[in-house]
């Protein structure tokens, strides 16, 4: 509950009147949000479907654990 000081000493319950300055900065936080995740969305898509380099691909099998007898 945020609470301010008025002249004379009296108390008001800021809780039961939101400003409206700070919805729209919530909003506006949203809406920033809203639009990171997007981007964020966006590059992971274009990493995760670039091909892997044969380099790593090469790591890879040489990582791979021998005589397993499935060949």
């Amino acid at each position: 509950m945020d609470i301010a000081w008025r002249q004379g000493g009296v108390i008001e319950d800021m809780a039961i009147k939101p400003r409206p300055d700070r919805r729209q900065a919530l909003d506006e936080t949203r809406l920033r949000q809203q639009v990171l995740g997007e981007k964020l969305r966006q590059m992971f898509n274009e990493v995760a479907s670039e091909p892997v380099p044969d380099a790593f691909l090469e790591i890879l099998r040489r990582a791979e654990p021998r005589g397993t007898g499935d060949e």
